[in-house]
């Protein structure tokens, strides 16, 4: 291999331009493919940037041409030369007016053939992609992937700290207080059966720092969750994480959307009108059956309760006593796609999410009178109703569910969003929206008890803090969701300050004195020395990359991901690791098939 003596790189392949021809450079990189004619011999020449053309011809040295000659695929080389016109020029490459009259050619490193060829458009199954990710990562869009989201970051650490923000670090070996999802743990040597946790957020520490007297503070955070993973949730991710003193909810939204504006304006080019259009939790959920609902297209819920209200149909009348709702979609000019098989795909799919079925009907255009799944059971009257009520003509498609508010409003939302990828009526484009004014406690499905939705360092609102005790599902939090195209990129809330709040908020989650002290004790007793009023955000950046991106999946942003069962096939892990490495740990462990 030849060495780098005498040689250093003075630009990218990708920076060339008509205006160089003449200049003198040297580049460095990747051997993209290698076109042969005889005579003739041209190198695509590939590193981040982009690419060049490399040319040798009979005004080549021989000894570098023969050099060249022998180049292969994903061989690294250094290259130097004259910059000159393309004879034959490329549209579609920013470099491709020009190309590089080699002189000199070195040889860094020779490549064996690669597991799969690197193309920017790959059908290579993802998993033996991610096995070789060193290779994967070479491909284009996933360098620019990983630019843009380095973009995001410098552009988040200029904005924060031109607006007074100081960069502070949390530990990243806490104690386990587990805030919904399962904690990713660490045997502790010195304490031997004893565990650290990694932390999910750095939320207490923050709020502590707050009480410390750093008003603004942020941090690119690593968190850590061992839970089931999708195509926007990975077991490692960073956060963004914002907190700031003496504010409340107004304060907080105005600094973050000075944040989004500037994000968009900088790294997609785009303005985004200001200020954010604000729904309430309940808005969102009765108008788009989702707490992180897609605004760029209309086909919004609509409340059929009163128009069916003593239908005599057991399945509206049933769910509208026991104080549910019937509700319904108008897929318009969508019965030529919404066939009975999609519909009973669809029908399939709410019921997998919780609903008992799916009522229907569907008017194809070259019929007299739609199909109705339900005519039987209403009177005509009743069906002219809905009709009208949901603006329901030829060609439309209505898709109806009747259930408890639980069920009916997520499930519709749920379809909502399927028939409207289905009739490719999705636009491109970014709509932000916040959601506020959620529930501070839900019900959990399996126990029953009354958990906080968001964290219980909420702060509720002062008008329905009278229900704590007595009506716990009346309570509102002052907390607030950031919402892009369906997808949630921000959570937060204002916190509390008071430590008898604090107290009594834990205990109407039914935490115990001892489960309190265990768990929040060295929180709750900072608060009695004097705690701002407070709040915060934590922003996921990984989400905020994959949208800015049009990525589909994190995995698609992040350098070195896990697949679905949190392992990562490159490396291996997760791994085992030697019996006396356990035994100095003070551990010993079944395996559970």
């Amino acid at each position: 291999m030849d060495n780098l003596l005498n040689f250093k790189r003075t630009a990218y392949c990708g920076a060339p331009r008509a205006a160089d021809i003449g200049a003198e450079y040297t580049v460095m990189g990747w051997v993209q493919r290698r076109r042969d004619l005889g005579q003739l011999l041209f190198i695509d020449l590939r590193d981040r940037t982009g690419i060049l053309q490399l040319a040798f011809d009979e005004n080549t040295d021989r000894a570098v041409f023969d050099k060249a000659t022998a180049l292969r695929s994903e061989y690294v080389i250094a290259a130097r030369g004259v910059l000159r016109e393309r004879s034959s020029k490329n549209p579609e490459l920013p470099t491709g007016e020009v190309e590089l009259e080699v002189t000199e050619l070195r040889v860094l490193s020779e490549a064996e053939t690669t597991p799969f060829e690197i193309l920017d458009k790959t059908n290579v199954n993802e998993e033996l992609r991610l096995r070789y990710r060193y290779l994967d990562l070479r491909r284009p869009t996933l360098q620019k992937n990983l630019m843009t989201r380095h973009e995001i970051a410098r552009v988040t650490r200029e904005y924060f700290y031109e607006n007074g923000f100081l960069e502070l670090e949390t530990p990243m070996l806490i104690k386990s207080t587990p805030e919904g999802a399962r904690d990713y743990v660490v045997p502790s040597r010195v304490h031997n059966g004893r565990f650290y946790a990694l932390p999910q957020s750095p939320q207490i520490y923050k709020q502590l720092l707050m009480l410390s007297g750093f008003d603004r503070y942020v941090q690119l955070a690593r968190c850590f969750r061992d839970e089931d993973l999708r195509a926007d949730r990975q077991p490692e991710f960073t956060q963004v994480d914002v907190e700031m003193s003496f504010v409340d909810v107004d304060d907080i939204l105005e600094m973050i959307e000075g944040y989004i504006a500037r994000l968009m304006r900088e790294v997609s080019g785009i303005n985004i009108p200001m200020p954010l259009p604000r729904l309430s939790y309940a808005e969102a959920m009765n108008r788009f059956g989702s707490d992180k609902p897609d605004a760029r297209f209309g086909m919004e819920l609509l409340d059929l309760s009163a128009v069916v209200a003593n239908s005599g149909f057991a399945v509206f009348d049933g769910a509208l006593t026991s104080g549910g709702s019937v509700r319904a979609i108008n897929a318009k000019n969508a019965a030529s796609v919404l066939t009975r098989k999609e519909i009973d795909k669809l029908t399939e799919t709410a019921k997998g999410v919780g609903a008992k079925g799916l009522a229907y009907a569907r008017w194809v255009e070259a019929d007299d009178a739609p199909n109705v799944s339900f005519a039987k059971f209403v009177s005509p009257e009743t069906l002219a109703a809905i009709y009208a009520a949901t603006e329901f003509e030829r060609g439309d498609v209505l898709l109806i569910i009747a259930d408890k508010n639980g069920v009916t409003l997520p499930v519709l939302g749920q379809l909502r969003n399927i028939v409207a990828k289905k009739l490719d009526i999705i636009p491109d484009g970014f709509s932000y929206l916040w959601v506020t004014e959620f529930p501070f406690f839900e019900r959990d499905d399996d126990t029953g008890e009354w958990v906080a939705m968001h964290h219980p360092f909420t702060m509720p609102t002062e008008d329905s803090l009278p229900y704590v005790e007595s009506d716990p599902g009346r309570v509102l939090a002052k907390c607030y969701d950031l919402v892009v195209n369906g997808t949630e990129l921000c959570s937060g809330s204002i916190r509390i300050n008071d430590y008898k709040l604090q107290d009594r908020m834990f205990k109407a989650l039914g935490l115990t004195r001892e489960q309190i002290d265990a768990k929040f004790g060295f929180l709750v007793e900072a608060y009695k020395y004097g705690a701002p009023p407070h709040g915060g955000v934590g922003i996921g950046l990984d989400r905020l990359a994959m949208v800015l991106c049009g990525a589909d999946s994190l995995r698609d942003v992040t350098a070195f991901p896990k697949l679905q069962n949190a392992s990562e096939p490159m490396s291996g892990a997760p791994g085992d690791v030697d019996a006396s490495q356990l035994a100095e740990l003070g551990i010993q462990f079944t395996i559970n098939n």
